[in-house]
């Protein structure tokens, strides 16, 4: 009897112990903020596009296009936002919540989002939450960006090259090749370059229009994000 007992228990404590530590990962999917002019979605191997619409759920593997003119505003995941410009195009590589398996806790571990930018201009705003750990990484032919915390930046491919202008906050910049670059707000640098330091956005043209433009794209964006966490379940 005294064993059978001491089975049972060893079995409930290791139930238990699962239960608790155990999470569970999860795909989740874009949210549409605000759409102008013509963007698709769907698989580009199989090349299967439909419209976006307000009610559009971008997942993992989806390939977002732009035609000129268009504009597109995009929840990643909780903190990760995003505005595609007109004729340009992103993959979305990754989208995922980790979920505490504590079924009473229920609690959000972390997110992930990683996006690939293909061709065109994308502008970045950055508010990780406390209360849940965030990655986001956005990749290039020639770079991958870590934005730091509370950042807000613009991601631009023209021909052969990329460019990366901070607005505010500070992101990390690494390539196969060279060591990383930090770039703080008011910076810019583009790849590929011999050069080791970021250069000052007042002083080239395009990186002023950049900033601008994204100084407008992060304001519009965190009022977009503030109307949708009241609405989103978790």
């Amino acid at each position: 009897m005294r064993h059978s007992v001491l089975a049972v228990y060893i079995v409930l404590c290791s139930l238990l112990a699962n239960g608790c530590t155990k999470g569970t990962n999860k795909a989740t999917a874009a949210t549409v903020f605000l759409l102008k002019g013509r963007i698709v979605f769907g698989s580009a191997g199989q090349n299967d596009f439909h419209p976006v619409t307000l009610k559009s759920r971008i997942d993992d593997g989806a390939t977002v296009q732009s035609a000129d003119g268009a504009l597109l505003d995009l929840a990643l995941i909780p903190g990760a936002f995003a505005q595609l410009s007109g004729d340009s195009e992103i993959n979305v590589q990754e989208l995922s919540a980790a979920k505490d398996g504590n079924e009473t806790a229920g609690g959000m571990r972390a997110r992930t989002a990683r996006i690939r930018l293909n061709r065109g201009k994308i502008i970045v705003l950055f508010t990780p939450s406390d209360r849940s750990a965030s990655q986001f990484v956005i990749g290039t032919r020639e770079v991958t960006i870590n934005p730091g915390s509370d950042c807000l930046f613009c991601i631009r491919i023209d021909g052969t090259t990329t460019r990366v202008t901070c607005a505010k906050g500070k992101v990390d910049v690494s390539t196969e090749t060279q060591s990383p670059v930090a770039i703080d707000a008011g910076f810019f640098q583009q790849w590929p370059t011999a050069h080791t330091k970021p250069f000052l956005a007042a002083d080239d043209a395009t990186a002023q229009i950049d900033i601008t433009e994204s100084l407008e794209a992060g304001e519009r964006l965190q009022n977009e994000a503030s109307s949708w966490s009241n609405r989103r379940p978790f």
